[in-house]
């Protein structure tokens, strides 16, 4: 199984997660995806959400912010909207996770999400090698039974 296809079955996981992709922010282009509906398109949402990506970097930029985005989230009435940037790879990825605001705990998907993102880091090709903890290899969330 990929690194990529690992990432998104440990999201789908998450309580309360609807949709999730990895997306390109600078192409729009996801590079997977699980979940979705008729009603709810991640391949028009996705691209929309790198356009706010993007946008929002150029603020950072003309405000001449000295710091990085981790993520950005949009609440609507019955969904929130996570977009975790990837940090420390040379790609411009983002995983995108559409929580149910009924079953999910935004703190927990944070947390989640973060780690997620973290181990994907670590399994990039390009990536800094860091030694895993003896015990935990493969494992998302080794405080939590999943």
């Amino acid at each position: 199984m990929s690194n990529i296809e690992h990432a998104l079955d440990m999201a789908a996981n998450i309580k309360g997660a609807f949709a999730v992709a990895l997306v390109d922010w600078e192409s729009g282009m996801m590079l997977g995806s699980r979940g979705g509906s008729a009603e709810f398109d991640l391949d028009v949402a996705a691209p929309g959400n790198s356009d706010v990506i993007r946008t929002k970097m150029e603020v950072v930029q003309k405000l001449g912010l000295r710091e990085q985005i981790e993520d950005i989230l949009i609440t609507l009435d019955t969904q929130y909207h996570l977009l975790r940037m990837i940090r420390g790879t040379d790609e411009k990825l983002f995983f995108y996770l559409v929580l149910n605001r009924a079953q999910a705990n935004l703190a927990m998907a944070r947390r989640d999400l973060r780690v997620i993102e973290q181990d994907f880091y670590m399994a990039h090709p390009a990536a800094n090698t860091r030694q895993a903890v003896p015990g935990n290899e493969g494992q998302f969330f080794p405080s939590n039974q999943r």
